[in-house]
């Protein structure tokens, strides 16, 4: 669980923008990895899962900070 946690420690201090880039690029990565699997079954398919889920912490913290944001201008 360390790499999980190392994971998104290091999300806190990427910028919006790399977050972003960062969600399409693993995105297309996922597309990637279910029409490959879709093809021939993945030696490992829980790749896919653990794909899945860093690019949903990636958008949990996109969300984070935008909701952030407007709190920090109201101040």
């Amino acid at each position: 669980m360390s790499k999980r946690n190392d994971f998104v420690n290091n999300l806190k201090d990427l910028s919006e923008i790399d977050l972003h880039s960062r969600v399409k690029e693993d995105s297309l990565r996922l597309k990637k990895l279910e029409f490959a699997h879709a093809i021939s079954p993945l030696e490992s398919p829980v790749n896919i899962r653990m794909l899945r889920k860093d690019i949903a912490r990636l958008k949990t913290e996109l969300t984070k900070r935008k909701i952030e944001k407007p709190e920090t201008a109201k101040t």
